[in-house]
């Protein structure tokens, strides 16, 4: 039996207040994480030529821009180093004047109340662009470990905020939470890239972090875009190794898979709205196609909606900008 014409859902609806007052998901800058590439070797910023207004950040300049992120009330950073010269093993990562311990210091003395949260993986540093020690052709999952725990702890030294090991082997949370606790770092969280996609969506983010792999890819160790169970697996094992967050990446195509995960858990989650994700956004609105700032609140709101708790996005400036308009 139908219930109109005594129940009508558009009497909600009628104008911005009601429809405010009456809103389940809200986006708010409090939940933003905007990420920034800090390169060596370059005195300017550098522009990215697949992702419009992202820029490659020279160590000099860096106070600057941790002022405008503070001053739009953007809580957090995550920060991706690339460094002048790269090695079979990454050393550069997890040296006590790498790019990103020098970027740590800086950003913390420029701006303390800023987040720092740092990306724990090898790839940028490596001279072959995979995650983990290579022998054979094939990425050494045990071997790469010891080398992911000293880069965290590399970061933590430096002093940053969040670790957030984004390298998919086996047990890196648990090598890095006992590296950590063994240094004194016992309050240093972990977020921990959990749920990591092989995704094509990252073909940007390659350009920007300088990161391709030089031969084959990284499906051995990210996961299978079809699976989803897998990834509530991939959950249990990183919350029992000691993960604090816990993430999926990329967001887009996997919100019933951050739902799952939100259903699942009782971990703060993060959501990484990712550099493919951005790229086409900012292309089709150059082209004049769509409504830049009402597609980007959609999608973040989206993600927000299918149950993550804060958001790792490129838009953060934006968004921070149109929150308070």
């Amino acid at each position: 039996m139908s219930t109109f014409p005594t129940v009508r859902l558009r009497r909600t609806r009628q104008n911005e207040k009601l429809r405010g007052l009456v809103r389940e998901t809200h986006l708010n800058v409090d939940q933003l994480i905007y990420p920034l590439f800090i390169a060596e070797g370059i005195d300017e910023p550098h522009k990215i030529s697949s992702m419009p207004g992202i820029m490659q950040w020279p160590l000099q300049q860096l106070d600057r821009e941790a002022e405008r992120i503070a001053s739009l009330g953007i809580p957090a950073v995550l920060l991706f180093g690339l460094p002048s010269e790269k090695d079979e093993v990454g050393s550069q990562a997890y040296a006590a004047q790498g790019i990103i311990q020098q970027a740590i210091r800086r950003l913390k003395a420029a701006s303390p109340d800023t987040l720092v949260i740092t990306d724990v993986c090898l790839c940028e540093y490596t001279s072959h662009g995979h995650c983990g020690v290579i022998h054979n052709g094939t990425v050494q999952n045990d071997e790469s470990l010891g080398l992911l725990a000293d880069m965290a702890l590399s970061h933590a030294e430096a002093g940053a905020d969040i670790v957030a090991p984004s390298d998919m082997m086996d047990g890196r949370v648990g090598a890095i939470r006992h590296a950590l606790d063994e240094h004194g770092f016992k309050q240093t969280p972990i977020m921990a890239y959990s749920v990591k996609f092989a995704s094509a969506f990252y073909g940007p983010f390659r350009e920007a972090a300088g990161s391709a792999p030089q031969f084959g890819d990284r499906r051995s160790y990210q996961m299978d875009p079809a699976n989803a169970r897998e990834a509530l697996r991939e959950i249990d094992l990183d919350i029992a190794e000691g993960a604090d967050i816990v993430m999926v990446k990329p967001a887009m195509a996997y919100m019933d898979v951050i739902r799952q995960v939100r259903d699942h858990c009782n971990l703060p989650i993060a959501a990484y709205n990712i550099s493919g994700e951005y790229a086409m956004v900012k292309a089709a609105a150059q082209n004049g196609w769509i409504d830049e700032k009402r597609v980007v609140m959609e999608i973040l709101t989206g993600i927000r909606r299918a149950g993550a708790d804060m958001i790792i996005t490129y838009f953060a400036p934006d968004l921070a900008q149109w929150l308070r308009e």
